[in-house]
């Protein structure tokens, strides 16, 4: 008996694009791409270049299945020129997808909703200032000494990037300079954050509903692009090896996210816990990987969903959602 398909629609997989995530959105979406042939759709890989509407016309792309990373690909643009074009997609809205890229934004939403997240300060570059966060922003001049408010070590990471790039960890004031440097080379702004000590946890969701979360185990420092899809770099504990009621609070927090951001479709909130099981929220990713060592495809696994069915509900997800 021949299996029905979510659709019968044409699905262009948009990969690649611009941005500093372009090498892993390529695997990405070859793996969706050889699992939706698998499944008997009617697809096509389309890498998101200059000529993508030209592209999207010729391929007569009726649905898109966006396996971009990063850029425009995930701040909202992308989805912007969609809806212009009136081509349903897969994964979050223009909105959810434009907050939840902007790291700044993020975090004052998720402190609106009265969410934990580690206490951060922004660096402008053109101002070479800092802005607070909360109701005691202030503004300091290029000269005078940073103060954060808090104690080292810092997170320095881009106010708008994923996967981990651009981001050290500064112990010392003598190599806060570098780690500014480093992340002004993604943007005008930067934003420090307390490091929280204690362990890593993702939580994957999938149409508002929690399939679960793994605990991450890097042996770098931290979780970097290098640790991310270098396989062995990292060791994948689901579920996560904290107590059962962290757990649950953790997940908790992360489906609070996904809400107050309005997202949709497949999404990964990253999490650290400190010493008093407290989950901080440090980001909402919209677009979640989905290469061989990808955390959502894992999560989805350990949820009793094949990466084939993870696909095939995502595409029903943004389906749905198009007829309403």
């Amino acid at each position: 008996m021949t299996k029905e398909l979510v659709t019968t629609k044409k699905i262009g997989i948009l990969m690649g694009g611009l941005s500093s995530e372009r090498d892993i959105s390529m695997r990405s979406g070859l793996a969706v791409y050889q699992a939706l042939q698998e499944l008997g759709y009617n697809s096509v890989p389309i890498d998101a270049g200059k000529d993508l509407v030209n592209t999207l016309k010729k391929e007569k792309v009726k649905l898109v299945f966006l396996a971009l990373h990063g850029g425009i690909g995930e701040n909202g643009a992308i989805q912007g020129l969609l809806e212009v074009m009136r081509i349903p997609y897969t994964g979050s809205g223009i909105m959810a997808s434009a907050v939840a890229m902007d790291k700044e934004a993020s975090k004052k939403i998720f402190s609106y909703h009265g969410l934990p997240v580690p206490p951060f300060v922004v660096v402008q570059r053109s101002v070479s200032g800092v802005r607070r966060s909360g109701k005691d922003s202030k503004t300091q001049t290029q000269n005078s000494e940073l103060k954060t408010g808090f104690d080292m070590p810092w997170v320095v990471k881009p106010a708008e990037e994923g996967s981990s790039i651009g981001i050290s960890i500064v112990k010392d004031g003598n190599s806060l300079t570098g780690a500014l440097d480093k992340a002004f080379q993604f943007g005008s702004r930067a934003i420090i954050e307390k490091f929280i000590e204690g362990p890593e946890v993702h939580i994957g969701i999938l149409g508002s509903r929690v399939l679960g979360g793994v605990e991450v185990k890097p042996s770098l420092e931290f979780y970097n692009y290098e640790a991310k899809y270098t396989s062995g770099l990292t060791e994948y504990i689901i579920p996560p090896g904290i107590d059962e009621a962290i757990y649950e609070k953790a997940k908790d927090t992360a489906l609070k996210a996904y809400t107050a951001l309005c997202c949709s479709g497949a999404t990964r909130v990253d999490l650290k816990i400190d010493a008093q099981g407290i989950p901080y929220v440090l980001e909402v990713n919209t677009l979640p990987g989905m290469t061989g060592t990808s955390l959502f495809p894992k999560i989805a696994q350990s949820a009793g969903m094949s990466f084939k069915d993870l696909i095939e509900e995502i595409i029903k997800i943004a389906v749905k959602e198009a007829k309403e």
